[in-house]
């Protein structure tokens, strides 16, 4: 976890980026848009969460966990390193503009929440139109738990 860290802020670190999701070319900034989606990026081990089960692969760690020790971790100022999170900055959930109940919930139920298209109460609507469906499936979903900044 710690490789992973140092290795997800460096563009941070280098003053490039102001936080890990505008980090670009980076394993964290790929996870959040992949999570936002309700994705694993497929390219990356998946976190499974830190609760034995068997599973064949993957980190036995929160993704939730990871971003928040990421966000803490950049925090820190560093005399050898020109950049860190910014003291003032809003912690990463809620710079994501997701409440952590509803982050709970989309990372324990998600398949039971959104059976087809994912995204914002706007996005759905969007996509919706966009295919010629009568009804917005997941809209309630949607605006309880990606619309909850």
């Amino acid at each position: 976890m710690s490789c992973m860290a140092y290795v997800d802020l460096n563009p941070v670190r280098a003053g490039i980026a102001a936080t890990p999701e505008k980090s670009d070319f980076t394993s964290i900034q790929l996870r959040i848009k992949s999570a936002i989606k309700g994705e694993q990026p497929k390219a990356l081990l998946p976190f499974t969460g830190n609760e034995y089960q068997q599973k064949n692969k993957g980190i036995l760690f929160g993704l939730q966990d990871y971003l928040t020790l990421v966000d803490e971790t950049g925090r820190i100022i560093r005399a050898d390193k020109r950049g860190a999170i910014s003291q003032k900055s809003e912690r990463i959930l809620a710079r994501l503009h997701i409440n952590e109940e509803s982050w709970l919930k989309l990372t324990t139920d998600f398949e039971c929440m959104f059976t087809g298209a994912v995204g914002t109460a706007e996005h759905l609507s969007e996509f919706t139109e966009h295919v010629g469906l009568q009804r917005t499936h997941g809209i309630v979903n949607a605006q309880a738990c990606l619309n909850s900044a």
